[in-house]
């Protein structure tokens, strides 16, 4: 990662930035987020940390830059500041909501935590080249962009197969339905769905059903998912590191960003017990970084 052998002083360079660090809590992985963060920055941005976002006020504060980490600090902080934003381990779909909300005039950005459609693309055919009919679960009333999804597939020979998850009923019926149409499963970032409620039924019914599911990140795969393509903790807040070095050479945001850098993981037990040959992880980067499916 080239930010990380930047010298901690060069020419071009808005000193002495003062930058108001939000986090959605200060359970371990928002202080591993704001370690990293901390150390990709040069000693001329000055950071200072608020660990609880719910009871953020910016009245009487000096902050060029206000970085939130976490939905908890984009929603307490983007309707009720006025000063720049760069809204971190959010999601794209979330950050179109708020930025709606946001005050007007107010400068806002954000490093998205889900990675781009073409990416999850890419790790598919990579991993799983022979399952052609990929499913997802949706929530009510949500907007994914699963037209761009489905247009993607059909490039690379595999159809989308979607289905609503009624919110009025259980999701067992729901994920029956898509389970029973589908090759794969693929996880999306939706918190009514993919939560610490359902997930461990959501990898129990597609292992009973012969389906993989691809999940969110390590945790998943560890969980019984077969492969997920994610950004660790550490590559998120270096690329958000990069960009506030950005911000104090410019003086302004770049647009919203998908993580440069990723990861994947798959569980070889769960392959095994499905049946499936899946490449190496060197294979599968590769196949990858042929098709650009590494690319934001």
């Amino acid at each position: 990662m080239l930010w990380l052998l930047l010298p901690l002083h060069f020419s071009g360079y808005a000193a002495d930035l003062r930058v108001l660090l939000v986090l959605s809590g200060n359970e371990a992985p928002y202080r591993t987020f704001a370690t990293t963060f901390r150390q990709n920055l040069p000693a001329d941005i000055h950071v200072s940390t608020q660990e609880y976002a719910d009871s953020f006020s910016d009245s009487g504060r000096q902050i060029d830059l206000i970085v939130t980490v976490g939905e908890l600090a984009a929603v307490s902080v983007i309707p009720h500041t006025g000063h720049p934003v760069l809204a971190t381990m959010l999601t794209s779909f979330r950050y179109a909501e708020l930025a709606n909300n946001r005050q007007p005039g107010g400068e806002l950005s954000a490093i998205f935590v889900d990675q781009p459609w073409g990416r999850q693309v890419s790790l598919l055919r990579a991993a799983l080249p022979s399952r052609n009919r990929i499913g997802i679960l949706l929530s009510p009333g949500t907007d994914w962009k699963t037209e761009q999804l489905r247009r993607l597939l059909l490039d690379r020979g595999a159809t989308l197969v979607t289905q609503v998850a009624d919110s009025s009923g259980t999701l067992s019926g729901d994920l029956e339905r898509v389970l029973s149409r589908s090759d794969l499963l693929l996880a999306i970032p939706d918190n009514t769905i993919y939560n610490s409620s359902n997930i461990r039924d959501i990898i129990l019914s597609s292992y009973r059903h012969g389906i993989p599911l691809v999940g969110l990140s390590q945790s998943y795969v560890n969980a019984g998912a077969l492969c997920a393509v994610f950004s660790t903790l550490e590559q998120l807040a270096a690329q958000t590191g990069a960009a506030v070095i950005a911000y104090a050479k410019s003086g302004q945001l770049s647009g919203p960003q998908y993580p440069d850098s990723y990861s994947i993981a798959v569980n070889r037990q769960v392959a095994r017990s499905l049946g499936i040959e899946l490449p190496s992880l060197e294979a599968i980067r590769n196949q990858m970084d042929k098709t650009k499916g590494g690319e934001p």
